[in-house]
């Protein structure tokens, strides 16, 4: 047997160990973790580095280093969404509806882990650490495989979260890593069906097609943020420069950044003068059409490949459009289905644009940065979903379980 299945074997007997245990054994297990996290800090940021260097010297665009990047703030920030997740409530046995049938059976469909969850994701090593918190909690044993590029990273996390796991009770190998850094690898962790339950891969459109078209164990597929603004003709236009910096630049390289701004040409002479100002002042570039042109004289002309990217940098596409109507059809031409946002003051035209679109959050005079499960009151987020099967939007608790219908009866036969 490989060692990538020989891993999802020892994983699929930890899950059976995993599924009964109790919310308390589990929650501790959670804060042992974060205290752990803190404990080797200098461990785990020191591996980190190494990966950094490496990735500087081979290249790596910014907005990459970024989200490969570790700091003591940062890890800091993992730990308490440890803590964070071990406050909320353990789905795992919630009863989500039941009745008493017509022949007294009585019928309970109940919540239950999926089992072994693979996660297969680019260069973030956060999402080790979320991964690992929500699938524990959920009552799941992970796999994850990261990117080589933070394989350092990603072995010093698992080390430090697996063994604080087990000592504090769970069963051994319910957190691993993927073993190895080639695509070899990760094909045979797609190919192992009946040993692992479901796969989410997290990352860029190339590593999210590639899973969902070649794997034989089934996927969750989480989808590429082309997030749009668009500045309705009824906006409060103060509220909308703000929003739209905050949704471009805050942290440009992570999914719900917006990566398209639509203006509504009624507003477009009021509006793009400052919001220019504005994204230039926090060093965007604008992709713009040749509307939205005539507010900026520095503007990279926008092709259909703008309208399509998701930048993950400090890049911006800007369109002017005659209408709501418009708005809709572009986002529903070129968007990806993650989260859009309108600003307006016109309530028929907020609801007119929440029931026009058909993507997984849509954000009303907030910025598109709060598609998030830490924002939603999730914890961590195992990912943002942006198909309709199981799960769409973050991904929480909830979505990393099944359920079981549990009958009940008194010597019942149908006969």
């Amino acid at each position: 047997m490989s060692e990538v299945l020989e891993v999802a074997r020892r994983a699929r007997t930890a899950a059976a160990g995993l599924a009964p245990l109790p919310r308390k054994d589990k929650d501790a297990a959670l804060h042992a973790m974060a205290d752990a996290l803190l404990e080797h800090v200098d461990r785990v940021l020191a591996a980190n580095a190494e990966d950094v260097t490496a990735g500087r010297a081979s290249g790596t665009s910014e907005a990459l280093l970024d989200r490969l990047s570790l700091t003591r703030e940062r890890v800091e920030a993992m730990a308490d969404g440890l803590r964070h997740v071990a406050t909320l409530p353990d789905p795992v046995g919630e009863v989500v509806r039941g009745s008493s049938l017509p022949n007294g059976l009585e019928l309970r469909q109940v919540r239950v882990p999926l089992g072994v969850v693979g996660i297969v994701y680019e260069a973030r090593p956060n999402v080790t650490v979320d991964a690992a918190g929500l699938c524990l909690k959920s009552g799941n044993a992970v796999l994850l495989r990261g990117s080589a590029s933070a394989y350092r990273s990603n072995t010093a996390l698992v080390d430090v979260l697996a063994t604080a796991a087990t000592a504090a009770g769970m069963p051994a190998d319910s957190i691993q890593l993927v073993p190895g850094t080639d695509r070899s690898s990760v094909k045979e962790l797609m190919q192992a069906r009946g040993l692992v339950d479901v796969l989410i891969p997290r990352g860029g459109a190339g590593l999210i097609s590639t899973v969902v078209s070649e794997s034989q164990v089934p996927v969750i597929e989480t989808g590429v943020g082309n997030c749009t603004v668009y500045v309705d003709a009824g906006a409060d236009l103060d509220k909308a420069v703000a929003i739209v910096v905050d949704a471009k630049t805050t942290r440009p390289s992570v999914c719900n950044a917006a990566e398209t701004l639509l203006v509504h040409a009624d507003a477009a002479a009021a509006f793009l003068p400052v919001a220019v100002e504005a994204l230039r002042a926090k060093g965007v570039t604008l992709h713009t059409d040749a509307r939205a042109a005539a507010y900026d004289s520095s503007a990279v002309p926008a092709t259909d490949e703008d309208w399509a990217a998701e930048y993950l940098s400090l890049d911006l596409a800007v369109g002017v459009v005659d209408s709501l109507d418009d708005a809709v059809a572009h986002i529903r031409r070129w968007g990806s289905g993650h989260t859009e946002a309108i600003v307006t003051r016109d309530v028929d035209a907020a609801r007119r644009f929440v029931k026009s679109l058909d993507s997984a959050a849509v954000m009303v005079n907030a910025s598109t940065r709060f598609t998030d499960g830490a924002e939603f009151g999730f914890g961590a987020e195992i990912g943002i979903s942006t198909q309709k099967l199981h799960a769409r939007g973050p991904m929480g608790l909830p979505e990393l379980t099944s359920t079981t219908y549990v009958v009940t009866g008194d010597g019942h036969v149908r006969g």
